[in-house]
């Protein structure tokens, strides 16, 4: 069986480590890869904007499955090409995909099916908007509509952070026309949490629970990233709780969006705040989480490819999902300056040391080979180095441990990464 995954980073490197793993897979590309996924996938220079390209490279090497990482080619309609053309590819439709790319369309579709989230108003005026800040006060929370790589989303504590916030989206454009409306939403005190599932329209299937840190910083100071570590099981999310969960947000999303004709197959993500342990969406993910990736796969005892073709085949009621009881944890290794501007090229040492460590893996997110064909980083988000272990706290043992091998000019990393559960 051949397959193509489509992306770069740490997400698409746990993909591909674990689709590699499966007993009816013969070969794997991505596009367009990375350090890492070289070492046991063929890593394609084909722009991955460029779908009718992917779609010829598909059918002329006669790839069976194609799976998407990223948000941004769902939110082009990459999905909707391929299986116009009959071929088999893992993600929701373009009107599906408006659930992460645009957080208007999200909160609307919430509100029309009594899916629990914080209250909120929408703006296309600056003005208005920034009225509306004096008028309900903080702490509030303002997001861009659209696509902003994780980056959208501010929580402000004052007046002027909130001020700053609308500027940056509103007036500075940081994030194009993602930032053309904005969303000013309630603040949630509680819990964060991330909750996946597979689904293919009609069945679910749970992941494990998992929890995301999205600060910069240890203690949750610092601005929001893309994800800076995270591990599994979350144990805030007791059966009770996951019952809830299924119950007044997944079911009730997959069910939502049938009824508006829209059969959603894929990933869905819900990234949530329980409130006095009851659960409300923050946003919506179509796709694998990152960093949650790196921590859900290592767990999964069933074959990936089994789940991707039960998704595909609409058939994934016939897959009986088992789970590793371990916990595992990832910590990510960022760039100096992350996630404002960093410099890249910087040699990365000791991974040499890691490679057979029990236990322990590194997912390359934003490295590449240099003319010496030596890795260097290429991103902001650079390396996550991920652990299992019978406990969070021998996983974070065994995760931070392996860091002290890694050295890179202006790494950066959290040290908090599962101390405070």
């Amino acid at each position: 069986m051949k397959i193509l995954v489509i992306g770069s980073g740490g997400r698409e490197h746990a993909i591909v480590w674990k689709l590699a793993q499966s007993r009816v897979v013969d070969k794997i590309y991505c596009v367009p890869g990375n350090a890492g996924i070289a070492q046991i996938a063929e890593c394609l220079e084909v722009e991955s904007r460029d779908f009718s390209s992917l779609l010829d490279f598909v059918k002329y090497e006669w790839i069976d499955l194609t799976v998407v990482g990223p948000e941004d080619p769902l939110a082009k309609g990459i999905v909707d090409i391929f299986q116009k053309e009959g071929r088999k590819i893992i993600g929701p439709t373009k009107a599906a995909a408006q659930l992460e790319s645009s957080k208007v369309f999200a909160k609307e579709f919430m509100k029309r099916h009594k899916i629990p989230t914080a209250e909120y108003k929408v703006f296309t005026s600056y003005t208005h908007a920034e009225d509306y800040i004096r008028l309900k006060g903080t702490p509030i929370v303002v997001k861009a509509d659209g696509l902003a790589a994780g980056k959208g989303v501010f929580v402000c504590k004052s007046y002027e952070e909130a001020l700053d916030a609308l500027k940056l989206i509103m007036k500075d454009k940081i994030f194009g026309p993602s930032g053309d409306r904005v969303i000013i939403e309630e603040y949630l005190e509680g819990i964060e949490a991330s909750y996946l599932v597979f689904t293919d329209g009609k069945n679910i299937l749970p992941m494990v629970t998992s929890k995301d840190h999205k600060r910069l910083l240890d203690n949750d100071e610092g601005p929001n990233t893309g994800g800076m570590g995270t591990y599994s099981p979350n144990p805030i999310i007791t059966p009770e709780l996951e019952s809830n969960i299924m119950e007044t947000i997944i079911k009730p999303t997959i069910k939502g969006l049938k009824q508006e004709g829209i059969v959603y197959q894929g990933i869905l993500y819900a990234g949530l705040m329980i409130v006095d342990n009851k659960p409300y969406v923050l946003e919506f993910n179509c796709r694998f989480g990152d960093p949650e990736t790196q921590v859900i796969l290592p767990r999964l005892e069933t074959d990936l490819v089994d789940v991707f073709m039960g998704i595909a085949n609409g058939k994934l009621n016939r897959i009986d999902i088992k789970w590793r009881a371990d916990a595992s944890l990832c910590v990510i290794l960022a760039s100096q300056g992350y996630p404002g501007k960093y410099k890249k090229g910087f040699p990365i040492e000791g991974l040499e040391f890691l490679k057979n460590l029990k236990d322990v893996t590194i997912f390359h997110a934003g490295t590449k080979f240099d003319d010496k064909g030596k890795i260097v980083t290429n991103g902001g988000r650079v390396l996550g180095v991920t652990a299992l272990g019978k406990d969070l706290n021998e996983a974070r043992q065994k995760a931070y441990a392996a860091i002290e091998f890694i050295k890179f000019e202006g790494m950066h990393y959290r040290k908090d990464i599962g101390l405070k559960v």
